[in-house]
């Protein structure tokens, strides 16, 4: 994903007058701004940063729904609408079977270490923003035994 398509789908949303989807896109136009200016890459932000963003800011959505009282429901679906919203632009993540593939195919040496800290040290590297980082640290783990 890239900034400007993030940026076109707000003015669209804005022409739509669908103020609730233009404020979470907005939303991940923002945090991904600030990303870059804190990256020092202000200009030209690059696709891997914008999806990380994106990743980062769907877990925090995520988060707060899982936080939300019950009794609101109206913020629960505020949240909802939201995680909806910034899921339709998340990069795909690598599933479990996927990591397991990657890391015996790339990474033989490593596991053969058995050392469950330096296989994540190197594998995180290499994996970070394709796969969430509890099924990497499952599939490492079930590596190790």
């Amino acid at each position: 994903m890239n900034i400007e398509s993030l940026r076109k789908d707000m003015v669209a949303a804005m022409k739509a007058k669908d103020k609730p989807r233009k404020e979470a896109i907005s939303s991940l136009v923002s945090a991904v701004k600030k990303a870059a200016i804190d990256a020092g890459c202000r200009e030209d932000i690059p696709e891997d940063m914008v999806d990380r963003v994106i990743l980062k800011e769907l877990k925090t959505v995520k988060e707060q729904i899982d936080t939300c009282p019950e009794s609101r429901t109206d913020l629960k679906e505020e949240y909802q609408f939201r995680y909806d919203v910034i899921s339709e632009y998340a990069p795909k993540l690598l599933s479990a079977e996927e990591v397991k593939a990657i890391l015996t195919e790339k990474f033989a040496d490593v596991l053969a270490t058995k050392n469950k800290g330096m296989i994540m040290k190197t594998v995180m590297g290499e994996l970070k923003g394709k796969a969430d980082g509890k099924v990497i640290n499952q599939v490492v783990a079930e590596l190790c035994k």
